[in-house]
């Protein structure tokens, strides 16, 4: 059986070209050796409506188009820079949109899959401001406007937003640890995967007895971690290692 992998926060930009490229090269490889990939929110900078001509945005379209024409499934869950993508996206891609919360079979291991920022709880004004965002009233009014109006917005939005995080301790932006172990006990599963905090770990849990763990997928702003899961174990590594390793493959 092929492995899976498993990618977030990849936050894809002609500002980042390597990471670009080393992107849609994995997705390249993948072809042939992955069976199935999840992308866990966060895949570009910002997606303002499928009806973005952006060319970045449409080679990543193009590119999920390959991958799932050659029989490889791919399954996303949006998250706070992506939350736009819908239904004409799916469709040019073949990509399967997940909800905020998705349970698998992970070679026999029940997996709760999610972007992450419903786990901050702490971050009492984020999340105001995702359940503003997702509110499809205002998603339908701002899809509305011209395309140059809504890069304006998000432009200004995401400056307003990293003023913001330079105010906030730490441990405010990440995850709850009574929250994790309630959604997974919620959800049936004993594995968590996934991003938004941008601190790749794997750390070990105890749910109602018997051992769990929660998986942190890190950003591509650097050299960028992936998931790599198979019948035999699992691994946390740089995307770049595991390119380099498919393409010898």
């Amino acid at each position: 059986m092929r492995p899976v992998l498993f990618a977030s926060d990849l936050h894809l930009s002609p500002a980042r070209p390597a990471q670009v490229e080393l992107a849609f090269a994995l997705l390249a490889h993948c072809r042939a050796h992955a069976g199935a990939v999840y992308l866990l929110g966060d895949l570009v900078e910002f997606w303002l409506g499928d009806d973005d001509e952006d060319p970045l945005h449409r080679r990543l379209v193009a590119a999920l188009a390959d991958l799932t024409a050659a029989g490889v499934p791919v399954a996303l869950t949006v998250g706070n820079r992506d939350f736009l993508m819908g239904q004409r996206f799916a469709a040019e891609s073949g990509v399967t949109l997940l909800g905020d919360y998705t349970t698998i079979d992970l070679f026999g291991i029940p997996t709760l899959l999610t972007h992450g920022d419903l786990l901050c709880l702490k971050d009492v004004p984020y999340q105001e401001f995702r359940r503003t965002v997702r509110d499809p009233a205002r998603q339908a009014q701002f899809l509305a406007l011209p395309l140059a109006e809504r890069r304006r917005i998000a432009t200004a939005t995401r400056s307003d937003t990293q003023k913001s995080m330079l105010d906030k301790d730490d441990y405010i932006m990440d995850v709850d640890p009574d929250e994790v172990v309630r959604v997974l006990g919620a959800h049936g599963a004993r594995r968590l995967v996934h991003g938004h905090t941008h601190r790749p770990a794997i750390h070990p849990l105890t749910l109602a007895g018997a051992r769990a763990e929660r998986v942190v997928l890190g950003d591509w702003y650097g050299a960028g971690e992936v998931y790599w899961v198979t019948a035999g174990g699992a691994r946390l590594l740089p995307a770049a290692m595991l390119s380099a390793e498919l393409a010898r493959a």
